[in-house]
């Protein structure tokens, strides 16, 4: 269920309203769905009613070029921005982020490890998770290896059209272990062994693009297991209701983190604001909302254990992780998404 605009969303509609920030505004830009719908009343809204700031939402789809466009050209019109971890590995080193000075945000020994950076705090830990419909599997899977054996789970797979995390599932499901995937995929052998594995699956796949893809996907009977980001499939099972299960079995730790675009033109509010989403009972309102995990250690105290239940960093989701490295794709992004696109080419 998209999280409606509620009394509050309606009383700040105009600060809200879609556009260029005013003056004394600032503009933040996010990744739509109900992910940012969670994010308006999580963080958008309250940080109106507080300081009175106006802000102006701008959606994207992770493209770093409308960042780097904006801050060569001089003319920075976002202010905050939602970026996943691949944009920061090759934003910070290009220089289109602010270096933050964590003196105007929170203490970096008050984040989980990886979640302040030079030039981004983290904001949720996020996972991809294989899911799947209850009532066309009822018994599973339980495993990535699962995911790719099409005759004990016959049916069309979901994955993201990108390499990450397709890849490292692939060796996993052909008996590499989560800690030893990023050694092996930088050897020529462990990249064909990757594809190779994928080949096993191909016919069977149906790509998304889109975060809110894979549920509907699911929900519609297109596929019968799919990646997915695993807030985006709890919203659907507990507001939606739908009959969906998650495979926590090598779920791909990650990070989204805040970042200012270096020369947003209004840096004192978008600091604040990132102070203000970087409180441990403002985060935890987050957690309540989309069902990510938390940055700011604090915060879990504030989230009661049923919803904790629900998160990526649940002890008993930990068992066997995959932690997703922006490194390794930062160096090796470029050639093996130009192989990828080969691949799907043939």
């Amino acid at each position: 269920m998209t999280i409606g605009k509620n009394i509050a969303f309606a009383a700040f509609g105009l600060m809200l309203a879609a556009g260029t920030a005013r003056a004394d505004g600032i503009t933040i830009t996010s990744w739509g769905g109900t992910y940012q719908d969670g994010q308006r009343v999580t963080y958008f809204e309250p940080f109106v009613a507080k300081t009175g700031t106006k802000v102006t939402e701008e959606t994207y789809s992770g493209e770093l070029a409308k960042i780097k466009a904006q801050v060569d050209g001089g003319d920075v019109i976002w202010d905050v921005v939602d970026v996943d971890s691949n944009m920061i590995a090759s934003g910070c080193d290009e220089g289109l982020f602010e270096v933050l000075d964590y003196s105007r945000i929170l203490d970096r020994s008050k984040f989980v490890d990886g979640a302040a950076t030079d030039c981004a705090v983290g904001t949720i830990v996020v996972t991809t998770v294989a899911a799947y419909d209850k009532t066309v599997f009822p018994e599973g899977p339980k495993t990535v290896a699962d995911f790719f054996d099409l005759q004990k789970f016959p049916g069309k797979r979901g994955l993201w059209k990108r390499p990450y995390v397709n890849l490292e599932w692939a060796l996993i499901a052909d008996g590499v272990a989560p800690a030893d995937v990023y050694k092996l995929l930088s050897t020529p052998e462990g990249v064909d062994r990757a594809f190779a594995k994928l080949d096993t699956i191909k016919s069977q796949i149906v790509w998304w693009e889109a975060g809110a893809q894979p549920a509907q996907l699911l929900a519609d009977k297109e596929v019968a297991v799919t990646s997915a980001w695993s807030g985006r499939i709890q919203t659907a099972i507990s507001e939606e209701k739908k009959p969906f299960a998650v495979v926590w079995d090598a779920q791909a730790l990650d990070f989204n983190f805040w970042a200012i675009p270096r020369g947003a033109k209004h840096l004192d509010q978008s600091y604040a604001f990132i102070a203000f989403a970087s409180d441990a009972e403002v985060m935890a309102t987050q957690s309540k909302v989309s069902a990510y995990g938390p940055t700011n250690k604090d915060a879990m105290q504030h989230i009661a254990p049923e919803v904790q239940a629900t998160l990526p960093t649940a002890a008993d989701h930990m068992t066997n992780p995959l932690v997703y490295d922006a490194k390794f794709w930062g160096a090796n992004g470029e050639a093996l998404t130009l192989r990828f696109n080969n691949w799907l080419a043939k």
